[in-house]
């Protein structure tokens, strides 16, 4: 349902503060701001769903973009370049830490507020959605006094979530803890945090030198964004110190092949690699209204396959007024891998891709991301749609090895597509018929069965 807005009457910056407040309070991770010929689109991301939120007309455009770029101290005369800013504000009894990125696009100007939510972090590791087996596995991997251990997923995964958590778990009076970020999410008590600024040339690399003097038993980087700071964090874990950063890849196994691609020597990573922690978002079930229901021949398949089990109902979506669409909130799923000696030999002997993933996923010492994310389906945690859309089951040893259960796999996945598609073509014409019942027969019943969607 859209909300509406008094903008001829209603202040600008009450409507700013309300839109913050209220995106908040519905879970939302971002804000788009939108910027299209005749109006501006406001859009609110909740469980990682884009959904529209507001229209601004066109004469208000302006107003509302100059408002945010004020308070999140831009330049409010620059409209050519790209701009990054921040908006830290209580606004009725809300926190508010925001994060707020301006870009320059054919239609405008297009904002976007990054909502920051540190409750998950500082809930603690045993609230990130861990297994049992995976989470003995991290708190093995922090409690080593020296190597680095990666977090990695894709953008808005959770990967800074996860590593506030394990410098929370880590941060003690008698530990020197040090981050380098950009910038920084979250402020820590106790953790001595650098924000890096390209413009003075403090970059990770720098910083990480002068970390290394500061005699430092534990240094979190943001984030490894090139060859030579993974080369100096690669180094420092060799050399006494503890290291935790995030990296953008999907699986354990194509962090170690990036890590690779960046030239690092495969004896200083067979040697300081501890772990990899790989993971994604899926939709939460809601716990108020999901309902159980019988799992399809192919469901069966899958469950039997990867996980050897035989199940005969899972959990599947409803809908109420305490969710959306029968979801409420995310749940992480997880691929822990920690190192070990046969890995490292790999490693450091030069042993191809294909002896590196035996040794990875053909021991059984990994759940995969596929395996925890169907076990928390069997829980009834999320749905299966929601891994079937999360995670390529075809690139799965067990599943491609399969030809029957990957053909179902790529039939489901074509009618889950058509069934998006039908909604889409259903919402635009339903759309369309309350604008002919509002505007006086303008659109006839053709002009909605002619639309091309």
């Amino acid at each position: 349902m859209m909300k509406t807005f008094d903008f001829a009457k209603m202040p600008i910056v009450d409507i700013i503060n309300e839109i913050l407040v209220d995106a908040s309070k519905k879970g939302a991770s971002d804000i788009h701001f939108d910027p299209y010929e005749d109006y501006l689109l406001i859009r609110i991301r909740v469980d990682g769903v884009l959904m529209d939120y507001a229209k601004v007309p066109d004469a208000y455009r302006d107003y509302l973009t100059t408002r945010i770029k004020t308070i999140s101290k831009m330049n409010i005369t620059e409209s050519r370049l790209p701009q990054d800013g921040a908006i830290k504000e209580t606004l009725e009894g809300v926190d508010l830490d925001l994060r707020v990125s301006s870009l320059p696009v054919s239609t405008g100007e297009k904002i976007v507020i990054r909502i920051l939510d540190y409750t998950r972090s500082m809930a603690g590791l045993d609230e990130l959605g861990f297994s049992e087996e995976n989470y003995k596995k991290v708190l093995e991997m922090i409690s080593v006094p020296n190597g680095i251990i990666l977090v990695t997923g894709a953008t808005g995964s959770g990967k800074s979530t996860t590593v506030y958590s394990m410098l929370q778990h880590l941060n003690t009076s008698a530990i020197n803890i040090i981050t380098v970020e950009d910038p920084i999410e979250m402020d820590i008590t106790g953790i001595n945090q650098v924000q890096t600024n390209s413009k003075i040339g403090l970059t990770f690399a720098t910083a990480l030198r002068s970390i290394l003097r500061q005699d430092p038993n534990i240094i979190m980087i943001g984030e490894i964004r090139d060859t030579e700071t993974a080369k100096i964090a690669v180094r420092a874990s060799i050399t006494g110190h503890l290291v935790l950063s995030t990296l953008h890849t999907n699986t354990a196994l194509n962090t170690i092949e990036r890590l690779i691609d960046m030239d690092v020597q495969r004896y200083l990573l067979a040697s300081a690699l501890e772990g990899v922690v790989s993971q994604k978002l899926a939709r939460q079930l809601c716990p108020h209204c999901k309902a159980k229901r019988k799992t399809s021949e192919y469901e069966k398949m899958v469950f039997k396959t990867v996980l050897n089990k035989d199940v005969d109902e899972i959990y599947d979506t409803e809908g109420c007024e305490h969710c959306h669409d029968g979801y409420a909130g995310r749940i992480a799923i997880h691929e822990v891998l920690r190192i070990d000696q046969d890995i490292r030999d790999a490693l450091s002997n030069g042993k191809p891709k294909e002896e590196i993933r035996k040794l990875v996923y053909g021991t059984g010492n990994v759940t995969t991301m596929l395996q925890d994310g169907l076990e928390k389906v069997v829980q009834g945690l999320t749905t299966f749609e929601e891994i079937l859309k999360l995670i390529e089951l075809e690139d799965d040893d067990k599943i491609s090895s399969n030809s029957a259960l990957k053909e179902a796999i790529i039939e489901t996945k074509e009618s889950l597509a058509a069934k998006e598609q039908e909604g889409e073509y259903l919402g635009a014409r339903e759309e369309l018929v309350n604008q002919k019942d509002k505007q006086k027969n303008i659109y006839s019943y053709e002009d909605v069965e002619s639309l091309d969607i």
